[in-house]
């Protein structure tokens, strides 16, 4: 596999080939980016070949990945990714926007983008013939993970804080992971998964700790450059990217994909990426506001779960996703992102609290002037609304019930329009 080099420490820059280390720099702890042979791919492929593909997952994209085939075909396993984008003209003119694109990665095989990470992970896990994979998870990686494992018989071990929503816990268990919930918060079960795989050889897929998560999550920036970008008027503003933030390796492996391709020569115009963090969970997005990449842990509090950290581990990485393609971070409240499910919602696409935060970070960039009618926009809702049901009817007013006869249905239909009528 000569396209993988092996890594680059983000903090310092220090390089390591492929077996020295597996997680962080031991230097200084810093988040490692794959680094991948650029003149070797650019021999072997032509952009023309990738998108001429008939695979219908991330797996199209296998000349770009630093894993080889993992099996597993007919599978989840090679399901994940290649997920559909939309282009809602009801919301678009709700916002003013002549371009505006919903990518859903509520369709992938869990329900959430973290699908892409642990299809790589598994791949990678089982290169290295590692008998166990674990995670920390607030509910959407570890349920990708039981997913990707189930798939292929790989064990997995799953810790969650015990307030993940039922929902992604009952994915969890219908997966067959092997669950244990924590009594504490997701920085704390993180701390516990990192601790239990060095005792016990476990292999570790913790979001912004294995360099192989990235390298899952900035697939989702390929499709983006193959379903988006061939549509964004020539001439025009660059593509802007808004992303819903958490620990930040969304956002970081987005902006690594598109950086890979740039660096091979197939991308002409970089996309302005833009983060958008809870207002109880806005580590990240304080730092960028600052100005500099100290990141300070915050006592997290907001319903978006998927999103709420108090140590984002990929903090420096997300800060320079924004800072370094000329976009920004927006900080919405709870509120604006309840608001914002239903918004989707009508227009076909069913967002749990975290992705809708990225199309309420949108709102709010419109609102104040950030984004304009001229600017074409891409907003990525990272799971299902599915994944979060008890957030979702918090966004809408419960249905009525009335009695099973016609007469009932007449005299609900005849108050909805008198309330409807305008008062005399």
């Amino acid at each position: 596999m000569n396209r993988f080099l092996g890594y680059r420490c983000s903090l310092c820059g220090q390089e390591y080939l492929p077996g020295q280390v597996e997680y962080c720099c031991p230097q200084d702890g810093g988040n490692l980016d794959v680094v991948l042979d650029y003149d070797a791919i650019r021999r072997e492929w032509a952009p023309g070949q990738i998108t001429a593909s008939a695979e219908p997952s991330l797996w199209r994209y296998l000349p770009l990945l630093p894993v080889g085939d993992p099996g597993g075909s007919g599978t989840p396993l090679r399901a994940a990714g290649w997920t559909p984008v939309f282009q809602p003209p009801e919301l678009a003119a709700e916002l003013g926007l002549r371009h505006l694109w919903v990518k859903d990665e509520g369709r992938n095989p869990s329900a959430s983008f973290k699908d892409r990470a642990s299809a790589v992970v598994v791949a990678r896990a089982r290169e290295l013939r590692r008998e166990t994979v674990v995670t920390a998870s607030t509910g959407n990686a570890g349920a990708a993970l039981a997913c990707m494992g189930a798939a292929v018989g790989q064990p997995v071990v799953i810790f969650a804080p015990k307030t993940a929503p039922p929902a992604k816990v009952a994915q969890l268990l219908v997966f067959g992971a092997n669950v244990i919930l924590v009594d504490g918060s997701y920085d704390q079960a993180f701390d516990l998964t990192v601790e239990a795989a060095g005792r016990y050889g476990w292999y570790c897929r913790n979001t912004g700790y294995n360099p192989f998560s990235l390298e899952g999550k900035k697939t989702g920036a390929y499709e983006i450059w193959e379903q988006v970008l061939p549509l964004v008027p020539a001439g025009g503003p660059p593509l802007c990217v808004f992303i819903s933030v958490g620990d930040g390796n969304i956002i970081s492996g987005i902006h690594k994909g598109f950086k890979d391709l740039q660096a091979l020569g197939w991308l002409e115009q970089m996309p302005r990426i833009f983060g958008v963090q809870a207002e109880g969970s806005a580590a990240v997005a304080q730092t960028f506001l600052r100005g500099d990449e100290n990141v300070q842990p915050v006592q997290a509090r907001t319903l978006a779960d998927s999103i709420s950290v108090d140590l984002p581990r990929d903090g420096v990485r997300a800060v320079r996703a924004a800072r370094e393609t000329g976009g920004s971070y927006i900080i919405v409240s709870d509120e604006e992102i309840i608001q914002a499910i239903p918004r989707l919602g009508r227009a076909g696409i069913f967002a749990e609290p975290a992705g809708a935060a990225a199309f309420a970070g949108l709102v709010k960039a419109v609102q104040s002037g950030m984004i304009g009618e001229n600017d074409p926009v891409v907003v990525i809702n990272t799971g299902s609304g599915l994944k979060d049901i008890r957030a979702a009817m918090q966004s809408v007013q419960p249905a009525p019930v009335i009695a099973p006869a016609i007469e009932a249905l007449s005299d609900f239909l005849e108050s909805k329009t008198a309330g409807r009528a305008e008062p005399s």
